[in-house]
């Protein structure tokens, strides 16, 4: 193979990496280091979830700046920039326990996670797309389930050597800055077509991607639930710790080829309707993760939580630049926005409700329904075109 035809695949790979970094190590290795973290440091349900959203409105705020025009021809710069950030603050996280300090550190990685998901997806995507290699986006966003997956093994073995809380904070860091590194040398241009001298004219006025919108706001608010208090409601069950790895590694694994296995229906059924059905599912999982007793309640909303939420990620981005195909980094930065300010609603409610009631069965039934009617938003949507 000519290094020509290897690069599509090298952007894919690298983006799969930086991914991994900002999204399953910077964004959701919280959710593994929590409980040991309200066990050692007497955070409340209520705290969690605090700490949580501002890592989520930091993900909005990151979203609403990344719209503007301010980084024309500088995204790989901001990219690279905001991937280091993510790793170093991923280190900040485990030399303190200030609760203040914990809510800041969050607020800035969720800036970094935004900025890393908006300008290196615009990368990867225009050189797939310039290679005729959509079919690789799958291996893009397959990048949160491998982080997920390599932080559950990470996590196993700090609980088998008994480690404290930090460490899971501070190996992190170690592996987010190998991560860096990787993406540093594999993502070594920006977007192509990105000197063109006309900068992205505003979003189109349409119902459709309205509703697309709103629809990627309620799955933020339903998914991250279960997303973030997984391991806490396995630990409330009293499973074990090593349980509480598996699960998470359950997660990551499935979410690995999710993107590929949803990509199959989007070709044959369209965007909107794969996107409805995926938070359909969804809902059924995070509904059994405090409903269906023993191990299998977990497990079951581990592996329907991974399958999905990668995937309808995926494809709800997708379909808003379909929809507005002129402006594909305002839509993709839009539809982050929406799903942010799902994300800081979703985990304060959350904690409070779990706070109040003693456990997180009607926070996780509340979370079930908000898919049910994002899936029904996005249905209403009618078909968009088909996946390529």
């Amino acid at each position: 193979m000519t290094a020509e035809s290897l690069r599509p695949l090298r952007f894919a790979f690298g983006g799969m990496i930086a991914l991994a970094v900002a999204m399953g190590f910077g964004r959701f290795v919280y959710t593994p280091i929590l409980p040991g973290m309200m066990d050692e440091l007497g955070l409340s349900a209520a705290d969690a979830g605090l700490i949580a959203a501002a890592n989520y409105l930091g993900y909005l705020v990151g979203a609403v700046v990344a719209a503007g025009g301010w980084a024309h021809r500088h995204e790989r710069n901001v990219m690279l920039a905001a991937l280091f950030a993510s790793a170093a603050l991923s280190a900040v996280m485990g030399l303190t326990d200030s609760l203040w300090l914990f809510l800041a550190t969050r607020f800035l990685a969720g800036v970094a996670s935004a900025f890393v998901m908006v300008f290196l997806t615009t990368i990867v995507f225009s050189h797939l797309a310039a290679s005729r290699r959509n079919d690789l986006q799958a291996m893009h966003f397959g990048g949160v389930g491998l982080g997920i997956a390599v932080s559950s093994a990470m996590m196993a073995a700090l609980i088998q050597a008994e480690a404290a809380w930090p460490a899971g904070w501070l190996w992190s860091a170690v592996l987010s800055a190998a991560g860096f590194l990787v993406a540093l040398v594999l993502v070594d241009e920006g977007p192509l077509g990105n000197g063109s001298e006309h900068r992205e004219p505003k979003l189109p006025k349409s119902l459709p991607l309205a509703k697309v919108i709103l629809a990627y706001g309620m799955f933020g608010l339903g998914y991250v639930v279960t997303a973030t208090f997984l391991v806490a409601i396995v630990r409330q069950s009293e499973a074990g710790r090593l349980f509480e790895a598996i699960v998470w590694l359950v997660t990551g694994a499935a979410a690995v080829p999710s993107v590929w296995l949803w990509n199959k229906m989007a070709a044959r059924r369209g965007l909107t309707v794969t996107f409805a059905v995926g938070c359909a599912v969804e809902a059924v999982g995070v509904a059994a993760s405090v409903s269906v007793g023993g191990y299998w309640g977990p497990l079951l909303g581990g592996l329907l939580l991974g399958g999905t939420f990668v995937a309808v990620t995926a494809i709800g981005l997708r379909a808003s630049q379909v929809l507005a195909p002129l402006a594909p980094r305002r839509a993709l930065a839009l539809m982050t926005a929406a799903f942010g300010l799902g994300q800081i609603l979703g985990p304060i409610i959350a904690g409070y409700a779990a706070e109040w009631s003693g456990s997180f069965t009607a926070p996780s039934i509340g979370a079930a329904i908000c898919l049910l009617l994002a899936a029904s938003i996005a249905w209403s949507a009618g078909p968009a075109p088909k996946s390529p």
